[in-house]
């Protein structure tokens, strides 16, 4: 039933059906329901030159999503994620479509405190919702959170493994350019120790679907001081290739 509100982002309809749907797109179910989605390019393309992965099917469209297997762990998949919520958690409602039932996500993110190193490990416990696409499939909240047990599985590998890790909220954002003082201010007062632009998205989707989502995000950039500063961090390729390296081991853990 839809719900009416004086802003329209609010007005949550929770009919599980819309006119148009992710099985309408789908086509025949994949044999595997394991996929890591990773924002690193540059690590997609090392494990092609090492024949570690290689392409196993592209989902056709305007924008192609090109899907790789893993040589020699071929029940593991592995894509390039696209920037912010409609892609990138609209590509994943069409994932699950297809057969995926656990998802682990490895991106990176603007700290919001210089505290946290280049490289840190954030496991996203939940989202600050700023954002439009999540209002679409969970009700309106502040905040949305990842499923606990699933959690726990991650934090216990990464502590059996001795890998350091924090744990907290993300801010989820459509509009990078407009992370202004004042907001930056208040995510961080809220509980926010990254800010991305997918995290609520993928979070609802896999609440919405009912199925096993996982997300890490390292410390990137930074945001919490007076000029914002890049810190290199896209040019830390150890770290991205060991991430997309744990995520796919996680798959097995979730």
């Amino acid at each position: 039933m839809l719900c009416r509100n004086e802003y329209p982002i609010l007005e949550f309809d929770d009919n599980p059906v819309a006119k148009l749907n992710p099985t309408n797109f789908a086509g025949s179910k994949l044999d595997t329901d394991k996929l890591v989605i990773t924002f690193f390019p540059e690590v997609i393309r090392k494990l092609l030159d090492q024949e570690a992965i290689f392409e196993d099917l592209v989902i056709p469209g305007e924008n192609p999503v090109p899907i790789y297997r893993f040589t020699d762990d071929p029940k593991v998949l592995l894509t390039l994620g696209q920037v912010g919520c409609p892609a990138c958690a609209g590509n994943l409602d069409l994932f699950n479509a297809m057969g995926i039932t656990r998802v682990m996500f490895c991106g990176g993110g603007g700290v919001l405190d210089r505290n946290i190193a280049v490289g840190q490990i954030l496991v996203v416990e939940g989202a600050i919702r700023d954002e439009g696409f999540s209002y679409q499939y969970i009700a309106p909240s502040r905040v949305i959170y990842t499923e606990k047990e699933t959690n726990e599985k991650i934090i216990s590998y990464l502590e059996e493994n001795e890998i350091s890790y924090l744990r907290g909220l993300t801010w989820t954002t459509d509009a990078i350019f407009r992370e202004t003082p004042d907001r930056i201010a208040l995510r961080k007062e809220e509980g926010a120790k990254i800010v991305e632009m997918e995290q609520a998205g993928c979070i609802a989707v896999a609440q919405f679907r009912r199925f096993s989502y996982g997300a890490l995000i390292y410390g990137g950039d930074d945001l919490s001081g007076e000029e914002w500063s890049n810190r290199g961090w896209r040019s830390r390729e150890g770290i991205r290739y060991d991430l997309v390296q744990l995520c796919r081991k996680l798959l097995n853990v979730i």
